[in-house]
């Protein structure tokens, strides 16, 4: 049966919505603060949650990092009385379903349910289909939402788009999406932008006929043309001269394109697939990247995330190259000792997987004979940036705090005054308020003449909750 939880610390909002819920013939739970929302969430299995931002020990955003970890994630609907741009934005972004301010219809909820029940249950469907990915490596929640994503990719023939730092495995991603799609037996043509020519740009891609310039002796086929059938990959595409991304913008709206120098268009039924580490948007607000050609790339945006915001990995990835340079230098499989992966996790990763790889190989490498991979043998700029790292941490939490002479002499400015004033009585008034209307909120607007969302933002803000 469909399970669904309630965190909010409106008792009454939530036994409205658990009636609407039982409604449905579904099961209802409810919980009044991020604590117990954490543990009902860890122990029920729930299928969508519906979260209230201001919670009485914290702000419900701060839960969604730790839901999506769960082994079975949640589908989480956002509800606030304050809700804010930033919020929602943040909500989105850590993956809501939905951001939904207070007073809400109930037509409203029971859409969002059935919505989010349909897409969960698409998603489930996906996933039972074989996926093959077996270079990339890892289980971390923020790879799992990117891996869903690669298989809605893979089902259909849209443009994606894929958007990354250096060294995430951008072009893995790619070839995943073709290798897992109806055009796996054709072509994947891989496309350098930052290193074509802008002379031969032309001629790369669309090919040339013979006699077309001094040293074409023969007609040449252009990568467009090999990708027929299959999929053109353009990688660091933000790369690509500007002059030329209005005659691209025509070959991808036409799958048409002339050869040089050839006398008749030819047709080229490829997909594309692009790859990036710039900010294509903000690129095309200043001019320097096509607006409507970015349209059409990004019919699919998937952001592969940096190594750092999936450190739970790194072990996963470690054990596969280790395997994977021993397999390839015919010898022994080496350990790994526990201290090599605390070493590992110590450290930033700017270079990414590729980065990673890299001071895994040479760890390898210096090992020799040594069956055992140890924190001495990683890349010495590693080891004295995590030794760097250590040292300052400790020292920093061991310094003490030493005020000057002309901070204590320093005399506070009166609007200063005021406001810390006006702050105790605001306090002091919520507390009773709390105590007058004996925790009940609706009581408390009544009587203060706030609205419930300006009693909420107070109650943020000072750090208090009503609560019966």
């Amino acid at each position: 049966m469909v399970k669904i939880l309630i965190v909010d610390d409106d008792k009454a909002l939530c036994n409205l919505l658990s009636q609407i819920i039982v409604g449905m013939g579904y099961e209802s739970a409810q919980t009044h603060t991020i604590a117990e929302g954490k543990a009902a969430a860890a122990a029920g299995l729930y299928d969508i949650i519906f979260l209230d931002v201001s919670l009485p020990d914290g702000s419900g955003l701060d839960l969604l990092p730790y839901l999506r970890g769960l082994p079975l994630v949640p589908e989480v609907i956002i509800i606030t009385s304050a809700g804010d741009p930033d919020g929602a934005e943040l909500a989105i972004k850590n993956g809501a379903w939905d951001y939904i301010e207070k007073p809400f219809k109930k037509e409203r909820i029971l859409l969002q349910i059935n919505r989010a029940l349909e897409y969960r249950q698409a998603m489930q469907s996906r996933r039972l289909v074989a996926f093959n990915r077996e270079r990339i490596i890892g289980g971390s929640p923020r790879l799992t939402d990117c891996i869903d994503m690669l298989v809605q990719a893979s089902s259909g023939d849209a443009s994606v788009l894929i958007i990354g730092e250096t060294g995430t495995g951008k072009e893995l991603f790619a070839r995943a999406i073709h290798e897992n799609s109806p055009r796996r037996d054709n072509a994947f043509i891989v496309v350098d932008c930052a290193s074509l020519p802008d002379t031969l740009l032309e001629s790369i891609l669309f090919g040339y006929a013979k006699g077309s310039f001094t040293g074409a002796d023969h007609d040449r086929e252009g990568l467009i043309k090999q990708a027929a059938g299959g999929a053109l990959f353009l990688d660091e595409i933000g790369e690509l001269p500007l002059a030329f991304q209005k005659v691209f913008l025509r070959v991808l709206q036409e799958r048409r394109f002339r050869p040089l120098g050839a006398k008749h268009e030819e047709g080229s039924d490829f997909r594309v697939i692009c790859a990036t580490n710039r900010d294509l948007s903000a690129m095309a607000e200043k001019g320097d990247f096509r607006s409507d050609l970015l349209y059409r790339l990004q019919t699919i945006t998937i952001t592969v995330p940096p190594l750092r915001q999936r450190l739970e990995d790194i072990r996963d990835i470690t054990r596969y190259a280790v395997s994977k340079f021993c397999e390839r230098n015919a010898i022994a499989i080496k350990g790994i000792s526990p201290e090599f992966f605390e070493a590992l996790a110590a450290y930033h990763w700017p270079g990414n997987i590729r980065e990673l790889i890299n001071a895994i190989e040479h760890a390898a490498s210096m090992a020799l004979d040594d069956m055992m991979l140890m924190p001495k043998q990683l890349p010495e700029h590693i080891r004295i940036h995590i030794a760097r790292a250590s040292v300052k941490s400790k020292h920093q939490k061991q310094k003490p705090s030493v005020k000057t002479a002309a901070e204590y002499e320093k005399f506070p400015p009166l609007q200063n005054l005021r406001e810390s004033v006006l702050a105790e009585v605001e306090r002091q008034y919520l507390q009773d308020l709390a105590a007058h209307s004996n925790g009940d909120i609706e009581t408390a607007c009544r009587i203060s003449g706030l609205a419930r969302a300006r009693l909420y933002g107070l109650l943020k803000k000072y750090g208090l909750s009503f609560r019966k």
